[in-house]
């Protein structure tokens, strides 16, 4: 999908089936790489093909174990090493659902960045899907703080996605460095071709302990913080399988140049937008990261998925402005229901997606259940608040089969049904309906949210058939 018609508000799959080959950093291990095109509401998922009748692993804070080089996930014991670098890829690419196939315990590391995963995902294609991206609001301050590591990263109210970092290892070679990324459209050349990097004295504890069986002076960017002997650079040319190295005058190891002066910071947030991913919600915040790593990403993520959680009805309460047009009034839905009154309780339909519908109830003092529904302390019955989202729902169902001949709705299971808040005379209702999943053989699941002053009153999942009219 060419960037200049990327819909950031759609969601996103691949367009084809896409495979790569390549070592584990850590385990050394060879594995194969598939990405598979998805369904909408799917996510990021992780399949180890390899363990049989293995479950999938869902990118997801919660699952990670272990941060200690990379960000590790497991699932009922299948696990699945650094994957901060493709979950970067997608992210920044906007691919929203993808299966991730693999037949090893790690994610191949290739040249130590995201850039040959962009390419990948390129070659596939991202292909725009018939299903809404629901965008999720940071709209307080979150800060993370670790003072014995230094350590603070900050999420801020905004209204796009930014990062910014900041890097400071008291090296002479890296100094203080930061890196900002402004735009995820701008992921693919400012981030994605940057390496990870690591300095020269844990480089040898990671190859003492046996810990980078995969690694190559080649995928990462090694800073030499000490000085070398002649023959400790004889031991690392051996343990690299190569007949010399050197240190290069800028204080790196044998490496290429780098790609960009700042590299190791953009890495850093090559690492903050991967490890991030695993929020399992689309995000808009700012980010200040400051001497960010594994661990205080994932504990971040933590912390702003707690957060999505706790105001996830309000942070996306639908807007209704009643001087709009509706998609339709009350004489349409009449068309399109059998319903009439005094049992019909949508008074107008104001949005309609492929997905989702938002239907309006003016609740008035004239209502006729409120003579004998507690008279004297007007309440709408619960129960008739159900019915106005099935209403809905129908409306929505019944419009997306297009049907020359009439059809209705039967609702046939309700579950989970909540009631938060009491509806009274006065009150405006805002019903809406989202598919919980993709319509299958006529019969529809929903997600049904009553919402009354920026509150949820009702919520209830709704499961539906449509049959055509008198058959």
């Amino acid at each position: 999908m060419n960037a200049t018609n990327f819909n950031p508000n759609k969601q996103h799959t691949l367009a084809n089936p896409v495979s790569v080959n390549g070592t584990g950093l850590h385990t050394g291990i060879n594995v194969n790489m598939k990405l598979i095109p998805a369904d909408h509401g799917f996510g990021i998922q992780f399949k180890r093909v390899d363990i049989p009748h293995a479950n999938l692993i869902k990118a997801d804070c919660d699952l990670v174990v272990d941060t200690s080089r990379g960000t590790t996930l497991e699932y009922e014991g299948a696990r699945i090493n650094t994957v901060e670098h493709i979950l970067a890829a997608l992210t920044g690419m906007g691919v929203d659902n993808v299966l991730v196939e693999v037949d090893g315990p790690e994610i191949p590391i290739i040249d130590g960045s995201s850039l040959p995963f962009v390419n990948l995902i390129e070659k596939a294609g991202v292909t725009e899907q018939n299903a809404n991206k629901t965008w999720y609001h940071i709209d307080e301050n979150l800060v993370l703080q670790d003072t014995e590591k230094r350590v603070e990263i900050v999420a801020l109210p905004c209204d796009s996605y930014e990062i910014t970092t900041l890097i400071d290892f008291n090296s002479a070679v890296l100094g203080t460095q930061y890196a900002k990324l402004k735009n995820l459209a701008d992921f693919k050349t400012e981030i994605a071709p940057c390496r990870t990097f690591c300095f020269l004295h844990e480089l040898e504890m990671l190859l003492k302990n046996d810990l980078i069986k995969g690694g190559d002076i080649n995928n990462a960017i090694v800073v030499v913080d000490k000085a070398v002997s002649d023959e400790e650079m004889t031991k690392l040319a051996k343990l690299f399988n190569r007949d010399k190295i050197e240190v290069k005058s800028e204080g790196y190891l044998n490496n290429l140049e780098l790609r960009f002066p700042n590299e190791p910071a953009r890495h850093k947030l090559l690492d903050v937008v991967g490890d991030l991913t695993l929020v399992g919600y689309p995000i808009k915040t700012k980010i200040i990261a400051n001497r960010p790593g594994h661990t205080s990403n994932v504990n971040f993520a933590k912390k702003i998925k707690q957060y999505i959680k706790k105001h996830r009805q309000t942070l996306n309460v639908p807007i209704y402005d009643p001087n709009q047009n509706p998609v339709f009034t009350s004489e349409d839905i009449k068309s399109i229901l059998p319903h009439r009154y005094p049992m019909l309780l949508v008074d107008k339909i104001v949005e309609m997606t492929p997905t989702s519908i938002l239907g309006i109830k003016n609740v008035t003092f004239n209502e006729w259940f409120f003579k004998g529904h507690f008279p004297d302390m007007p309440i709408m019955p619960g129960v008739l608040q159900v019915e106005a989202l099935a209403q809905t729902g129908g409306i929505l169902a019944i419009k997306l089969l297009s049907p020359k001949k009439g059809y209705d709705t039967y609702f046939l299971k309700i579950e989970n049904c909540k009631f938060k808040h009491r509806v009274v005379p006065g009150d405006t209702m805002l019903l809406k309906m989202e598919f919980l999943s993709p319509p299958r053989r006529g019969i529809f699941e929903m997600k049904g949210t009553v919402y009354v002053s920026g509150k949820v009153c009702t919520e209830a999942d709704l499961v539906a058939q449509v049959v055509e009219r008198n058959s």
